[in-house]
């Protein structure tokens, strides 16, 4: 599979499994897709960087994608970066480690 088709079909469930980052005012990017290894790195930013619920949406696209995009072996997301990026809370790695939020599960 060539990387723009693994870029179009990760994009396409981005969209369409995961609407709220759009309909709450985030956005993701597709930042890089290896064809080879099957790993890809989004980047969410926007208004997810000030949403309490960011840290599980993050696990859920890494836990979730490879299951549902075929040759996606690996999933890395990160915060968005440059100009169109607002800044998490500090406590978005440490809330992402709490017992708390190990089970939760998202709606999409």
């Amino acid at each position: 599979m060539s990387a723009q088709s693994l870029e179009r079909q990760t994009r396409n469930y981005l969209s369409n499994n995961v609407p709220q980052i759009q309909e709450h005012g985030g956005h993701f990017e597709i930042e890089d897709v290896d064809e080879e290894s099957g790993e890809v790195t989004v980047a969410i930013g926007g208004a997810c960087s000030g949403c309490g619920i960011a840290p599980m949406t993050m696990r859920a696209i890494r836990h979730r994608l490879p299951d549902e995009v075929d040759d996606v072996s690996k999933v890395t997301v990160r915060r968005a970066g440059g100009p169109r990026a607002a800044v998490m809370p500090n406590k978005t790695e440490e809330m992402e480690e709490m017992d708390e939020y190990q089970d939760y599960s998202p709606p999409f």
